[in-house]
């Protein structure tokens, strides 16, 4: 647990440093827009002013996940992380929307535009900088398995996209002279923050629902699958739960009828070191042990077993499909 102590440590100054620069980046936008009077400008401020609000919120919930469990909170506090993720989202998603709704009314209500040199630059480093905390704080937030910080960084690279968008909008209009094609680069952009806002928000209300993570339990079912040992008769029942960055795992093993506590709790802990050392060492396993039954005797390779009512027949490899389900192999 100690390294994943140090993980939050490490994700919440990390957000510190994220909320700190979002601000600067706000200032710098919203001296642009004055210098300009774009509407692109305008909106890309806008936005910032959400990625200030949003980082905020998701500093609070790193703060609150790192805490320990308690009476009330027996398998801690991470849930946090996915109601932060979808305020995010949702923010983004707002952002885009008023983005577009803005440039649209700017295509019949055109404004006057100055000083765009100096507002290109100013846009063009806050972009820059915000692509490059964006990917920072998404590999983080990967590494560290912080849904929190993977939404923050794809929030803050979506807003470099935008701010992209709007540049080439911009350097067009400076270029030729025609200010309707600010909004629409605007439009265009802010379809693409709708779209980004949309897929984080799915993600998280995923997580709020405990819907079933396919890919990391077909990378469990592979690893068990490669690693199997003797008495490792069946696994059923196999079920995921994020809390955070928490992974909680629960599952049945089918072990050989005559092991004794401690015996059946040694394959116990050998599933789990199996787990933590091939997928991630923070996973916490609970796991049920089944006695073998008579029908299990022709897929167990317990050859030395002497208890055996039936004949070995074949190895039953445990695929996504059956391991995930509340059955027996040996029932199929």
């Amino acid at each position: 647990m100690t390294n994943t102590r140090n993980d939050l440590k490490e994700n919440i100054k990390l957000q510190v440093f994220v909320v700190l620069v979002g601000v600067l980046l706000l200032i710098a936008k919203f001296v642009a827009f004055f210098i300009t009077n774009s509407n692109a400008i305008l909106t890309d401020a806008l936005e910032s002013i959400i990625n200030v609000v949003a980082g905020a919120f998701s500093l609070y919930s790193l703060i609150v996940s790192s805490r320990p469990r308690d009476i009330n909170h027996p398998y801690g506090h991470g849930k946090i992380e996915f109601v932060a993720a979808t305020l995010e989202g949702s923010l983004i998603l707002v952002a885009g929307g008023a983005i577009i709704l803005k440039s649209v009314y700017n295509l019949f209500e055109p404004v006057a535009l100055h000083q765009l040199d100096l507002g290109i630059i100013l846009t063009a480093v806050a972009g820059l900088v915000n692509y490059g905390i964006g990917i920072l704080t998404e590999r983080r937030g990967e590494n560290s398995n912080s849904l929190v910080l993977v939404a923050g960084g794809k929030h803050l690279k979506t807003d470099a996209y935008s701010t992209a968008g709007i540049l080439v909008g911009l350097l067009l209009v400076f270029i030729t002279g025609y200010v309707w094609l600010d909004s629409v680069a605007a439009i265009l952009f802010g379809s693409f923050i709708c779209v980004t806002g949309y897929r984080i928000l799915r993600s998280s209300i995923a997580g709020i629902m405990d819907e079933a993570d396919y890919e990391l339990l077909k990378r469990i079912v592979t690893v068990l699958n490669e690693n199997r040992r003797e008495n490792w008769i069946d696994i059923h029942n196999l079920r995921v739960i994020k809390y955070g960055s928490t992974l909680h795992i629960d599952c049945h093993l089918t072990v050989p009828w005559y092991l004794n506590v401690l015996e059946a709790h040694d394959e116990v802990e050998a599933v789990g070191k199996l787990v933590r050392e091939k997928i991630d060492s923070s996973i916490e396993l609970f796991i049920h042990t089944d006695p073998c039954i008579a029908p299990s005797c022709s897929i167990c390779n317990n050859i030395d077993c002497d208890s055996r009512s039936a004949s070995f027949k074949e190895r039953v490899e445990w695929d996504f499909d059956k391991v995930i389900a509340d059955r027996k192999h040996s029932l199929y």
